[in-house]
């Protein structure tokens, strides 16, 4: 058994997401209407992650569906914090075989005033290019203002994960 989990932050990186959930297989890309993407979700490090929040029904959130399998779903709940900062909700997104139902983290803890870390922008926007989101949506994401993490040794192996070609991807589904 296994569901369909709609990435729109650094889980659209496959390299990222097949580090926390090795079974995890790629289904493709999808649009959530009707919500617009924000980047205010407080982290445990303080900076702001992406959440998804409802908007105008002509906003959309472009994003990446995975399936991942049930028994490795916990090791997603615990990467993305399920129950302290983010809630899971149904999501009914536009694939290219129509609309599917799927599930995706929604924060529970914003701040309009927190910045994300220019590491965790780069993993959005690396995820973005990997699965060929439209060119105008990535660079909405690049006009996004970040800061830099005082934790260089973070900073650094998030930069590698978003800038270097990764030999662990997430398989497509067959």
């Amino acid at each position: 058994m296994s569901l369909l989990n709609f990435a729109y932050g650094s889980n659209m990186l496959s390299a990222r997401l097949c580090q926390r959930v090795p079974g995890a297989q790629l289904v493709g890309t999808a649009t959530l209407h009707g919500h617009a993407l924000r980047w205010h979700k407080v982290a445990k490090d303080g900076s702001g992650k992406c959440n998804i929040v409802a908007a105008e029904p002509s906003s959309v959130v472009h994003g990446v569906l995975y399936e991942i399998p049930a028994h490795e779903k916990k090791h997603l709940d615990r990467a993305e914090g399920l129950g302290f900062g983010y809630e899971e909700k149904p999501v009914l997104v536009e694939f290219n075989t129509g609309m599917l139902k799927a599930t995706a983290y929604v924060a529970t803890h914003i701040d309009d005033s927190i910045l994300p870390f220019t590491w965790y922008k780069a993993l959005v926007i690396a995820g973005a290019m990997e699965h060929g989101l439209p060119m105008a949506y990535v660079n909405g994401l690049g006009a996004i203002d970040a800061k830099l993490d005082a934790d260089a040794q973070r900073h650094a192996l998030h930069i590698s994960l978003a800038t270097h070609r990764h030999p662990r991807r997430c398989p497509e589904l067959s």
